[in-house]
């Protein structure tokens, strides 16, 4: 039988449908410490993660019978992909089944900073009537969105934006055909011409701290900026100096430079809106997710 080892949490539908195929023997060990990975790993031909799992080069050392590992989200940063190739295993992820899930993250986002959904409700629960001060909220009609990042999880964002009477401008490193009545711009105009920014890239090496002091520089003065991809894409330290100059209007962060987060400096300032890594929960993508898992290993090995 082939072992597949599960780390992270998967949808229970999924986990039901992976011990139902014959040919695959399922182990679900999650929790573990990174050295109790490095020993657990050398049993399995395959290991199904999630972000909560990295697997580097010391921890792919000794997996000497792993032939695939499938990230069961958006993403591989998790995973060092090299270190993996260089021992022939393969590495996949899903990437088409959180996009939905995101970009109504994304707007959710926007929406709850315009219209100060979340202090709204704290004054409430502290049994304030504080109408006068959430007064001035704004509208998304009529404002300009800018998308970086233009794949699967980016498109979705536009067609709500879009619905939502947007314009919609776009960046990305190639050229991206759509119907859609958005338009694809260099980054430096996405950044002097939005009213919104909002983030949808992976981590890669031509990507980290792509939005920097320079970047803040460049963008309107009171801009809303959203970053749900990755946390690393931003310099934290220049987000920190926009929002302390007044460059940002606010800014809603679901993902940061180091997880699980210890340094909360940059959560504390007022007009930051803090999440904890939530843009793919629900039970929809997470099913999502984990059916893709497994169609992924059927193929692989031919189950």
């Amino acid at each position: 039988m082939i072992k597949v080892l599960l780390t992270d949490t998967l949808s229970q539908k999924a986990v039901e449908l992976l011990k139902e195929i014959p040919e695959f023997e399922i182990v679900v060990k999650s929790g573990m410490t990174p050295e109790q990975l490095r020993q657990e790993i050398k049993n399995y031909e395959a290991v199904v993660v999630r972000g909560m799992t990295r697997l580097d080069g010391e921890t792919l050392e000794g997996a000497e019978h792993l032939r695939i590992i499938v990230n069961a989200g958006v993403g591989l940063d998790n995973i060092d992909v090299e270190a993996a190739k260089s021992r022939h295993i393969e590495v996949r992820d899903t990437p088409s089944a959180t996009a939905v899930t995101v970009a109504e993250y994304t707007l959710a986002q926007m929406l709850a900073i315009c219209r100060y959904i979340g202090p709204a409700y704290q004054s409430m629960k502290a049994h304030k009537w504080e109408k006068k001060l959430f007064s001035d909220g704004m509208e998304l009609y009529g404002k300009t969105a800018g998308i970086i990042g233009m794949g699967r999880i980016g498109k979705e964002v536009a067609k709500r934006e879009l619905v939502m009477g947007m314009k919609v401008l776009y960046y990305d490193i190639v050229e991206v055909q759509t119907d859609m009545n958005a338009r694809q711009v260099s980054l430096e105009e996405l950044l002097r011409s939005s009213d919104f920014i909002s983030i949808h890239l992976p981590l890669t090496e031509s990507t980290r701290n792509l939005i920097s002091v320079e970047a803040f520089e460049k963008m309107k003065d009171g801009v809303v900026f959203v970053n749900v991809a990755r946390g690393g894409v931003v310099d934290e330290s220049a987000l920190r100096e926009a929002l302390e100059t007044g460059k940002i209007k606010a800014v809603a962060i679901d993902v940061y430079e180091q997880e699980p987060l210890e340094d909360f400096s940059l959560i504390d300032q007022e007009r930051v809106f803090p999440a904890p890594h939530l843009g793919a929960s629900t039970v929809e993508a997470q099913e999502r997710a984990g059916l893709e898992a497994i169609l992924i290993l059927k193929e692989f090995f031919n189950a």
